[in-house]
């Protein structure tokens, strides 16, 4: 292998989506170096984070369709009963939730956790509070997906947060989409929520990192099936 080949696959891919930010930052960073030559440096570290920010790493998805992946990188913030969002229409009974919050730090590229087809699409405008406290899944702006899937009807629903403003979504209603498949990214700092039938069980806890397209955050039909429970 050469050394050409050696860089270029040690090399994280950057989404399209962050080109016009990193070239902003960059350019902001030349013309504060004018200013004052040390305000160069932090605007070439700031760049730097923004590319990160961007990162789409290839990952290895389990095919398992007992298996339900992370859609996000981030920490499990919650795990328990909810009611689904008014505007997917799966109606006011709870399903299980598992919740992934995602920090400025994280690849906020999001991945279905899931394969199926995509019933329904919804975003839904609102606030923009923490996306770690638990009213944000009510209260915040919000984009959910409705996926009929081998094990039922499940739901994931990006949620934008403190900072993020903008969510993207790059998947249309009607179509089939892969376990592991990108389907969105929001922009900078926010939640996903996935709503599953009650017979799902839990495969992570609350403060542990998930990994999007790779982490097990619940499965279906495990021998050891639990009723759906609070867990806090």
């Amino acid at each position: 292998m050469s050394v050409i080949e050696s860089v270029r696959n040690s090399l994280v891919p950057v989404r399209r989506e962050g080109y016009p930010f990193i070239a902003a930052f960059a350019g902001a960073a030349i013309v504060l170096g004018l200013v004052w030559s040390p305000l160069f440096w932090i605007g070439l570290i700031l760049t730097g984070w923004c590319a990160y920010f961007f990162r789409d790493p290839e990952r290895v998805t389990p095919v398992d369709d007992r298996f339900v992946i992370s859609p996000a990188d981030g920490i499990v913030s919650a795990i328990g009963p909810a009611a689904p969002p008014r505007e997917l229409g799966l109606g006011p009974a709870e399903m299980m939730r598992v919740s992934v919050f995602m920090n400025v730090f994280s690849c906020h590229v999001n991945r279905a956790p899931i394969r199926g087809r995509i019933a329904r699409i919804e975003h839904r405008p609102g606030k923009f509070l923490n996306a770690e406290l638990d009213k944000a899944s009510t209260e915040n702006e919000r984009n959910g997906l409705v996926i009929e899937s081998p094990n039922g009807t499940i739901a994931v629903v990006q949620v934008a947060g403190l900072v993020a403003r903008r969510i993207l979504c790059w998947v249309d209603a009607g179509t089939s989409i892969g376990v592991g498949d990108r389907f969105g990214l929001i922009r900078f700092g926010s939640r996903l929520d996935v709503y599953l039938p009650s017979d799902a069980v839990p495969r992570v806890a609350i403060g542990q990192t998930a990994v999007a397209g790779e982490t097990i955050i619940a499965e279906f039909g495990g021998a050891d099936a639990s009723p759906l429970v609070r867990i806090s």
